[in-house]
């Protein structure tokens, strides 16, 4: 029997099938089991409400939610996505195609005002406020040193003009301009191969494994992960083994997206080990790689294979505090919030929202999941719909 092609079952169904994904996959994602994801596209279960379609728009990459629900026209960005005050500033530097003339900064000058936006983005509970301060003023300079600059100075200026088109996509990331994120990610691994660094491509290909990712190029991502990771020696320690453990992480975060557990925490393991041989607190200084990040990502594999007491187990047991950056705690809480919505431990979900917000305003404010949580709790009865009434207020959602 042929499914009407006009019934919101269908369309989920077709927008599913296009992304590649199975059932509990998608499940996973949303928070939802398999089941009940055959139900919406057999018609067992009503269409639901306006959260999660636009949690199941943003998964499916749909950008107008009238083509997932046949209804009139509403863009998901004008919900998932809100808009720093500051964006334009940085977006207009990222759009230029002149580079300043200006003389060029030294390198260990420009290293240092490099490290010090890293800083301003892991230590401030608004980092997008923080860093917008100085990425515009930052990518010129970076821009201008690398171009200025000769011989083994202009390498090194192309690897610090890297970790600023890093930063530049982690400010980007969930804002009004999506290609934007693409280019950042695009220059910033053109620049470390320019510069001819192994350690500084690997990074560039955690970077751009992202944005593949958000795009459901889930073999993408995994083709540009597994050939940095082999530029580097994990035998060398320090740096190299950092770049390679956060290599291996990448991969498994694209394999739980895909559904594949074993591949995921076979290359999560590796991960893991790897943070093990650089010793139980460490974390690197801007990438924050270590134990505790793998400990964090561990929950969003749990949850993404729709394993939700395993990833409950993990978010609870989990020490935030290990984790050295005000935005970095707040999206393992925001990943532990998913864990428990996928659990039904709806009050933990709030308390955890709550959490979040309170080590990285802009972090919750600027998560599409943290901003369809907060609405789709609210309309709870009782005190969680309360409490979450007032976080989607802090958040921006509710007016």
């Amino acid at each position: 029997m042929m499914t009407d092609p006009t019934t919101f079952g269908a369309r989920l169904r077709a927008y599913r099938e296009r992304a590649g994904k199975t059932r509990p996959v998608l499940g996973g994602l949303v928070g939802r089991s398999a089941e009940w994801v055959k139900a919406l596209e057999n018609g067992r279960l009503l269409p639901p409400r306006l959260p999660m379609l636009l949690r199941l728009a943003e998964v499916l990459d749909i950008s107008d939610l009238a083509d997932l629900t046949g209804d009139q026209s509403l863009s998901v960005a004008s919900v998932t996505r809100a808009g720093h005050p500051d964006v334009d500033n940085v977006a207009a530097v990222m759009q230029r195609t002149a580079v300043s003339v200006s003389d060029p900064t030294p390198v260990d000058v420009l290293r240092g005002l490099v490290d010090q936006a890293w800083a301003l983005w892991h230590r401030s509970t608004a980092e997008r406020t923080a860093v917008a301060a100085v990425l515009p003023g930052l990518l010129v300079e970076a821009q201008g040193s690398a171009r200025r600059l000769d011989g083994l100075a202009r390498r090194h200026a192309l690897v610090e003009l890297a970790r600023v088109y890093h930063l530049a996509q982690l400010y980007l990331a969930h804002q009004p301009y999506p290609e934007l994120v693409w280019l950042a990610a695009d220059r910033a691994m053109l620049a470390a191969q320019d510069a001819d660094d192994p350690a500084a491509i690997a990074v560039a290909a955690w970077y751009y494994a992202h944005v593949y990712r958000g795009a459901n190029q889930i073999d993408a991502a995994e083709q540009v992960l597994v050939g940095a990771a082999g530029l580097v020696d994990p035998a060398a320690g320090g740096e190299q083994l950092a770049r390679w453990g956060q290599a291996q992480l990448g991969i498994a975060l694209g394999h739980s997206k895909a559904g594949r557990a074993g591949q995921a925490w076979r290359a999560w393991d590796a991960a893991d080990e790897a943070a093990s041989r650089l010793g139980s607190g460490y974390a690197h200084p801007w990438l924050m790689f270590g134990p505790a990040a793998c400990a964090a990502y561990a929950v969003t594999i749990e949850t993404d294979l729709c394993r939700a007491g395993e990833a409950v187990r993990r978010a609870d047991t989990m020490d935030y505090r290990a984790l050295p950056s005000c935005t970095r705690r707040a999206a393992a809480l925001i990943e532990a919030a998913r864990a428990h919505v996928l659990h039904r431990g709806e009050v933990a979900a709030v308390h955890l929202l709550g959490r979040a917000l309170r080590e990285s305003v802009d972090t919750v404010r600027h998560h599409p999941y943290a901003r369809t949580a907060a609405l789709e709790l609210s309309n709870r009865p009782g005190t969680v719909g309360e409490d979450a009434r007032e976080l989607a207020l802090a958040i921006g959602v509710m007016g």
